[in-house]
């Protein structure tokens, strides 16, 4: 499996895609819990917090670790572009879930596998040249 990443650089840093998004939703989904449930804050207002938060872990992840390019504005402001799309599909999708009868803390997990797919050729084209 070594040899397999090492000859492979895309199966790589898609692994490192998959352990930095795996982290970052951890994150998302602990502080949209924390929020909601802990302190009674509106769930479109605590996920939007959590996603922020998340965000800004994410950046520097996927910059170094995942993609291993650089941290500076360009890059910084694509990234930034490749998640405002993608906070409102989460808000579209979490609000549809909520929308269709799904729980409030069991929504995001409808939405998180759909968003992170998008989500990965969106932070690709904006970090790699």
């Amino acid at each position: 499996m070594i040899d397999k990443l090492k000859t492979n650089p895309k199966l790589a840093e898609f692994i490192r895609f998959i352990i930095v998004g795996v982290l970052a939703t951890a994150l998302h989904y602990g502080i949209y819990l924390a929020l909601e449930y802990g302190i009674g804050l509106n769930y479109n207002m605590a996920y939007t917090i959590g996603y922020l938060l998340s965000f800004i872990f994410n950046f520097f992840a996927s910059t170094f670790f995942t993609f291993q390019s650089e941290a500076n504005a360009q890059n910084g402001i694509k990234f930034a572009g490749a998640h405002l799309i993608n906070y409102f599909v989460h808000m579209f999708l979490l609000n549809f879930f909520i929308f269709i009868g799904i729980p409030g803390g069991i929504a995001p997990v409808f939405v998180f596998p759909i968003a992170i797919i998008i989500n990965f050729f969106m932070v690709r084209f904006a970090l790699k040249k």
